[in-house]
């Protein structure tokens, strides 16, 4: 297997980056994650716009999105895979054991690993634990992953594949690594980016191409919503069956079951939309 990392491609055995990197140290580092398909991957440009501006809300010089597009391409004609993982990992670089960073510049690493598709439906439960909406990182695909690890954790132990957060006031905001809808009335209903949610690439598609509303919705919504799916970049779309002890028989729900044909079929017809 090969990686990219600062400039070429290396064999993952001989790949090194410093135990100083700031992304190991404090979590000071952004990410993207992309679905690619047969060794193309998915909605790429969209990807590094987000990738920008994560590196702008953190502080970060913004990366070349040539060398980001070369190590993409680079990574998946070495590792050729019918479904993969193509992850970015951008970071503050070598730096003092402290929150001050160095001056040697970011650490850019892409890989790409084999991936499945998921079921067309799955479980989530809720986590009392909320999202900062006012916070420095609100909104910002960091690597200060920790709280998503816990409560992903939590979901694992109850048979669940996701977690699901409100903020702090109590409105329903996102996943550990997902963006939320929900059906309520035959309309598609996700929570707005003032939530605190990430500006997920398929939330940002679903919303276009299936005309979901952006809507201020009270986490108690997961209760009484006619139907649930979540969203990203792995999952595509996929329609949640269980929220806690609440049953939702005959996911995925019809306004769900036709969101998901719609978005596989533009998503087939352009893969950089």
């Amino acid at each position: 297997m090969k990686i990219w990392l600062d400039g070429a491609l290396r064999d993952v055995a001989s790949a090194r980056v410093s135990v100083f990197d700031h992304g190991l140290t404090v979590g000071d580092g952004i990410f993207e994650t992309l679905k690619s398909a047969q060794g193309r991957p998915f909605a790429l440009s969209r990807h590094l716009d987000r990738l920008a501006r994560s590196a702008r809300g953190l502080g970060l010089p913004e990366p070349d999105r040539d060398e980001v597009r070369r190590a993409c391409a680079a990574v998946l004609e070495a590792n050729p895979v019918p479904l993969g993982r193509l992850r970015i990992t951008y970071t503050g670089g070598y730096s003092p054991l402290s929150s001050d960073r160095g001056d040697r510049g970011p650490t850019l690493v892409v890989a790409v690993s084999q991936a499945t598709r998921r079921p067309d439906s799955t479980a989530t439960i809720t986590v009392p634990w909320t999202r900062n909406e006012r916070g420095a990182l609100a909104g910002l695909k960091t690597t200060s992953y920790a709280e998503n690890v816990v409560a992903l954790a939590r979901a694992q132990e109850q048979g669940a594949s996701e977690a699901l957060f409100a903020n702090t006031v109590g409105r329903l905001c996102e996943g550990t690594g997902t963006n939320v809808f929900v059906v309520l009335d035959g309309e598609i209903h996700t929570p707005p980016l003032a939530s605190g949610c990430l500006a997920g690439i398929t939330r940002a598609l679903v919303v276009e191409w299936a005309g979901a509303r952006e809507t201020d919705l009270p986490f108690d919504v997961l209760r009484e919503a006619d139907e649930v799916f979540v969203t990203s970049s792995m999952r595509d779309l996929q329609a949640v069956h269980r929220v806690d002890d609440r049953e939702l028989t005959g996911a995925p729900g019809p306004v769900t079951a036709k969101a998901m044909r719609l978005f596989d079929e533009r998503a087939a017809g352009d893969l950089d939309p």
